[in-house]
């Protein structure tokens, strides 16, 4: 079968799979592994499938199991699988200078989830140089603390590494055991991580539309206010939902953990306030913990189910359904009730197309969880509410665990890699599905059927 026989909706999950098992090959090599063994391949595939689905849940160390060698293949993938396969396969082809079909073109519009491919391999070059430069911004931060500590082709390796997984919302270390555990009272470690992974999960767009903007209004004399009135409406929901995520998340996550002695109990005022936002952003999709998740209050538990399951925004490296998925879904339940015939938000109308396909996506993240979830507690001796935190961190990619993962048996871990691969591409699959399907409309009508609903 050529490209040309291979539409997006089949590509994309096909190439994350390809990026799977070839990375779990070459992890599964000696020289991957700090040892010099052999890697179990259920155990190779695992940590190249949360790799690839930047997820960040493993079943063993990172830091210690593999070789210099294996977290570079890691790394990589981690990179790869952040970025998307096509956007990295077309950086690849604009860095050796070759020539993009029409094919290409579109492959490489679907996978951005773009409505046009007018100017796509402009954006793809702005891409390109955003990422690397957020990235080597991010490793020159991490630097500061890292190279002191660890030495210098320590520190800088540990910065890269930190800075790549951070953005990409990974949420993978090669640190230590616990994560960041060993930062929460950190502000240079823990602002930074933040900063990554709120860049990465806000999407591409809205950093263009953003920088454009406010350089615009700087230059025009513009007030902070003035200069967000100018934003497109996707970016000043995208911003507006965001912000009131991570406020509210730590306003939640600071009430109900501030005596906790498992979390935050023990900090200071200023740590529990860092920790409580750390804790709030690093849930939507990214994966570092400053504390044991396994010992939150079952408040702060329901909290960060719903945080998971929204996760970042579109055209990003964040998973989860997304904050403008989820807001355009609540926004069509809300229609209802008011009997409302059009939705606006900041002077524009929402589409009835993309609010049906917000409330389908929503719907069908919302039952693959359940039947994930029922699997894993009927194949595996966990409760429900550490089940459904697994589940809910492997299919929005976030990549927390409440010590459960390197627990579960064979059943277990395939149950979760496949939660990590069907959010990684569920989401994407479904939107460029229902963005570029063809309209079937019937050529006659059937006499409407007397249903009873509610």
């Amino acid at each position: 079968m050529n490209k040309k026989q291979i539409s997006s909706v089949q590509l994309i999950p096909l190439s994350f799979l390809i990026a799977i098992v070839l990375g779990g090959l070459i992890l599964m090599l000696p020289i991957s592994s700090a040892t010099g063994n052999w890697t179990n391949p259920l155990v190779a595939m695992f940590t190249s499938t949360t790799s690839t689905c930047v997820t960040g849940l493993v079943v063993v160390d990172t830091f210690s199991y593999f070789s210099l060698f294996g977290q570079f293949i890691i790394m990589c993938l981690i990179q790869i699988g952040g970025l998307g396969i096509i956007t990295f396969i077309s950086m690849i082809m604009l860095i050796t200078q070759k020539k993009f079909s029409l094919v290409d073109r579109k492959m490489l519009q679907d996978s951005l989830n773009l409505n046009t491919d007018v100017g796509i391999l402009r954006i793809l070059i702005r891409i390109s140089k955003d990422v690397l430069k957020v990235e080597f911004f991010g490793a020159f931060l991490y630097s500061i603390e890292f190279i002191p500590e660890f030495g210098i082709l320590k520190g800088i390796w540990f910065s890269i590494f930190h800075s790549i997984s951070a953005f990409c919302n990974a949420g993978i270390d090669i640190i230590g055991d616990n994560s960041l555990i060993s930062y929460k009272s950190n502000p240079l470690v823990m602002c930074t991580t933040m900063i990554l992974i709120i860049m990465g999960g806000l999407g591409y767009v809205v950093w263009f539309d953003m920088s454009e903007k406010i350089k615009a209004g700087i230059r025009k004399g513009f007030t902070p206010v003035q200069i967000f009135k100018r934003f497109n409406e996707h970016t000043k929901l995208v911003i507006t939902v965001t912000a009131v995520l991570i406020v509210s998340g730590a306003l939640f996550f600071f009430a109900s953990e501030y005596d906790n002695t498992g979390t935050i109990g023990n900090l200071s005022l200023f740590d529990k306030i860092i920790n409580s936002f750390f804790e709030s952003v690093t849930l939507r999709t990214a994966g570092f913990c400053s504390f044991p998740q396994e010992n939150m209050s079952d408040f702060s538990c329901v909290m960060s189910y719903m945080l998971m399951f929204i996760g970042g925004s579109p055209i990003g490296t964040a998973g989860g359904v997304k904050t403008v998925t989820i807001f355009l879904a609540l926004l069509n339940v809300i229609s209802y009730i008011h009997d409302d015939d059009q939705s606006i938000i900041f002077n524009r109308r929402i589409t009835e197309e993309n609010m049906r396909k917000a409330t389908v996506i929503v719907s069908v993240a919302t039952f693959t969880i359940i039947v994930l979830t029922l699997a894993l507690i009927v194949t595996n001796p966990v409760s429900i509410q550490d089940g459904l935190y697994e589940v809910i961190s492997a299919s929005a990619t976030v990549g927390l665990s409440r010590g459960l993962t390197s627990n579960l048996n064979t059943i277990g871990k395939i149950i979760i890699i496949i939660a990590m691969y069907l959010g990684r591409i569920g989401p994407i699959s479904l939107a460029i599905f229902f963005a570029g399907r063809g309209h079937h409309k019937s050529k006659c009508r059937y006499t409407e059927g007397n249903y009873f609903v509610g």
